[in-house]
């Protein structure tokens, strides 16, 4: 902050007059009422010593703005009061040789003046030391948001780029295992190994698309994740079936983007792959109270199951729900006999 705060706005160099007319105000009606009794005077003394005060209370910006906080404190403190005595000497020498050489009001002033000189004295001297005080206020508060602004912004930059990484880990597995796939289907069965080529071709365009986005509709990851499936069945064929229920206000509710793609694949992963039997994956998607709950279930065979963990992909998953929403325990993992359920919620 170089510039002068109150100047730097209209609105405060309008509140800044208004609090010097208020002051002047008062220093009338104690110069009237409690000493002099003479409203010229009174008027002439107020005017004159409030607005050299005004001006003079611009000025202190300056030292201020120079005088850093991190500096010696004992520093600090015995420049401002040096400055503050030197100020108000000022103040009143040219207050008073204005009024008198200038407005020329006659001895009695001088006599007044005289005999009001010690609290003039003290209120010059409270007044540069009150005004130092505000500015060191505001370049306190104004540091203070500018490191809160920037702690925010590393903040954000930080958890997107954990988010990325967390994205950049969600398919490759699934990746390898296509292009496998499609390597044996090309001499076995070509016409799927072309088919299953473009399906893949069509889902990689959908993630690269998608991939700066942090949040989509729910219907489109149901797109994305359909067009996944369809992938996983010219590689397994018959070997599980897909049966959703999805509550149709729940479709234009946003999620974070590629959030299912983690569920499924460990579905395929660790029950599909892992069993001749066939598997069925079933999805539920609700909206109850505050959260749009998604549930994702399949049945697995119990003893190639049973040592395996959730695995990267679960982790990945509650990992980017708490760094999205900032709130933990938005993942629920169930095994109940021979069926494994995910449940995610996410706040609406």
């Amino acid at each position: 902050m170089t510039e002068n705060p109150i100047l730097n706005s209209p609105k405060s160099l309008n509140l800044y007059l208004l609090f010097w007319l208020l002051v002047s105000v008062i220093y009338f009606c104690l110069l009237y009422f409690g000493l002099s009794g003479n409203i010229a005077l009174s008027v002439t003394d107020s005017l004159v010593f409030n607005v050299l005060l005004c001006g003079l209370g611009l000025a202190f910006w300056y030292p201020v703005r120079f005088m850093s906080l991190e500096s010696k404190l004992s520093k600090i403190v015995f420049n401002h009061i040096a400055a503050a005595i030197l100020a108000t000497t000022a103040w009143l020498a040219i207050g008073y040789a204005f009024i008198v050489y200038i407005v020329n009001p006659g001895p009695a002033f001088t006599t007044f003046f005289a005999g009001t000189l010690v609290w003039r004295i003290l209120l010059g001297i409270l007044f540069n030391l009150l005004i130092t005080a505000f500015y060191y206020i505001i370049i306190y508060y104004s540091n203070f948001k500018e490191r809160a602004v920037r702690e925010t912004e590393l903040k954000n930059l930080v958890t997107e780029a954990e988010l990325k990484t967390l994205k950049f880990q969600i398919n490759p597995h699934f990746i390898f295992n296509s292009l496998n796939s499609m390597s044996a289907l090309t001499t076995i069965d070509p016409a799927k190994a072309k088919s299953m080529i473009l399906k893949l071709a069509d889902f990689l365009r959908y993630t690269l698309a998608n991939n700066e986005k942090q949040k989509n509709k729910l219907s489109e990851e149901l797109k994305n994740i359909k067009l996944y499936l369809e992938i996983e069945k010219i590689r397994f064929e018959d070997k599980f079936e897909f049966f959703e229920e999805v509550d149709p206000l729940a479709l234009s509710t946003e999620v974070p983007n590629m959030i299912l793609q983690p569920l499924f694949e460990n579905a395929i992963k660790h029950a599909v792959y892992e069993t001749l039997d066939t598997v069925t994956l079933k999805l539920k998607c609700s909206i109850e109270k505050d959260f749009l709950i998604i549930t994702l279930s399949n049945n697995f065979e119990v003893e190639s199951n049973g040592k395996k963990g959730t695995g990267i992909g679960m982790k990945n998953i509650s990992n980017r729900l708490e760094l999205v929403y900032g709130q933990k325990d938005l993942m629920k993992v169930e095994k109940d006999g021979n069926i494994f359920k995910v449940t995610l919620f996410i706040p609406l």
